[in-house]
């Protein structure tokens, strides 16, 4: 039975939990969508749902389904998951739904912590940084469908929670473990049930998971996971492993497939480009999947291998997509983009493709639902937060589902090396 249930809002921030669980000696599973059955063997499970953009009511709905699969397979603490950049908007969904699972788990306050010190996601008295600029002024604000244009989480998430919302300073995380945990505790006595946890080192992620180990809940990015392994062993509930991340061989031909339009992956676009077959197409000029997924289908016919990638791209320039939503609207555009892509990976998994990165995480809820993906087994990283796994779908094949905000620069050609 799994001992770290967890739901992530996202196909590509659950692969980036699992491998940060993974990295710390848990054998870790994904399942996509809600289990219906039992849960596969591991000591962790991650539900990975598509929650991040739905309406409130149905993602508070999905996740306590998902957190009462946990529960019965016997999980003992839930993390619930959401992006390293805090992605939502002033209706949630963070709020709302780490607020019901605090309340079915009877838990008293919960910290939420999205703090990535490798990616450069930081946490400092409350305000969330990339590198060394607030993430309003970092490039990442303007995401199409969740733009996060405060870096103040306390205001952002009081704005979408019924309780009230707290801090736990920097101050306090620097003292340790003890002094987080009583911090917390007078903080819960105060009628605070939300805690924005500061974090700037991984050093800070351990304490707060350390002092955590008791909590029924936790919430934030991957990197709070970093300390959790710990608790179960320091218990006596975990065994060291070496080979948590051991996945089976895969032969056949690889490719990228990019639906994600932020600045990191735009990059390695640039990047592929020079060093492999790349086809960039143009969903403003071509508004219809099909007409794309053609596009896509005859351009790759003599192209693939399994020396190198292709690499098919739906991503476009911040004007592009604006220009796109106007003339569709934000959510018919992004569901084009999505149905293209998802089309193209079916194509590409005919023609022999059995090694398939996907960028951006909505680009990779369409994918794995198209190819009949239900659990991955994760495996090591190619990039932080960025594993192959391993899929028994299409008769067995590996996949990696890249946040669109991760990963070097060359990373389309370099990820092939490691799979």
């Amino acid at each position: 039975m799994p001992l770290l249930g967890c739901i992530a809002d996202d196909f590509t921030g659950a692969t980036d939990l699992a491998s940060m669980l993974v990295r710390n000696g848990m054998r870790t599973v994904q399942v996509i969508g809600v289990p219906d059955g039992p849960l596969p063997e591991a000591d962790a499970v991650v539900v990975a749902l598509k929650s991040r953009t739905i309406p409130p009511a149905e993602a508070v709905a999905q996740s306590l389904a998902a957190c009462e699969a946990l529960l019965a397979a016997g999980a003992r603490q839930v993390l619930h998951k959401y992006c390293s950049t805090f992605d939502s908007t002033d209706a949630g969904n963070i709020g709302p739904v780490a607020e019901a699972l605090l309340d079915r788990l009877q838990g008293s306050v919960a910290i939420a912590c999205p703090a990535f010190p490798t990616n450069g996601r930081t946490v400092f008295q409350g305000h969330l940084f990339v590198g060394q600029a607030l993430l309003s002024e970092s490039g990442m604000q303007d995401h199409p469908l969740t733009p996060m244009t405060d870096p103040n989480l306390v205001r952002v998430l009081a704005r979408q929670s019924a309780g009230s919302v707290g801090l736990l300073p920097f101050a306090v995380v620097e003292a340790g473990e003890a002094a987080i945990r009583r911090e917390l505790a007078r903080l819960s006595e105060w009628g605070k049930r939300l805690v924005v946890a500061d974090a700037v080192t991984d050093a800070h992620l351990v304490a707060l998971g350390a002092a955590c180990a008791q909590h029924p809940l936790i919430t934030g990015g991957s990197g709070i996971a970093m300390g959790l392994p710990a608790n179960f062993r320091r218990a006596g509930l975990l065994e060291e492993r070496a080979d948590a991340g051991a996945l089976p061989a895969a032969a056949g031909a690889c490719a990228v497939v990019a639906g994600s339009c932020s600045r990191a992956t735009l990059g390695q676009l640039g990047f592929a480009r020079g060093e492999v077959p790349t086809l960039e197409l143009d969903a403003l000029a071509t508004p219809d999947a099909a007409a794309l997924v053609a596009q896509a289908t005859a351009w790759m016919e003599d192209k693939l291998s399994d020396a190198r990638p292709v690499v098919i791209a739906g991503s476009a320039a911040p004007e592009r997509v604006q220009a796109l939503q106007a003339r569709l609207g934000r959510e018919a555009a992004g569901a084009l983009v999505e149905e293209a892509m998802a089309g193209i990976a079916e194509a590409l998994v005919a023609r022999g493709v059995r090694r398939l990165l996907v960028a951006g995480g909505e680009t990779s809820g369409a994918v794995v639902q198209r190819l009949g993906v239900r659990s991955l087994r994760i495996g090591a990283e190619i990039d932080p937060g960025v594993p192959w796994c391993w899929t028994d779908a299409q008769g067995g094949m590996r996949l990696a589902l890249k946040s669109g905000n991760f990963g070097g620069r060359d990373m389309f050609v370099r990820a092939f090396e490691h799979g």
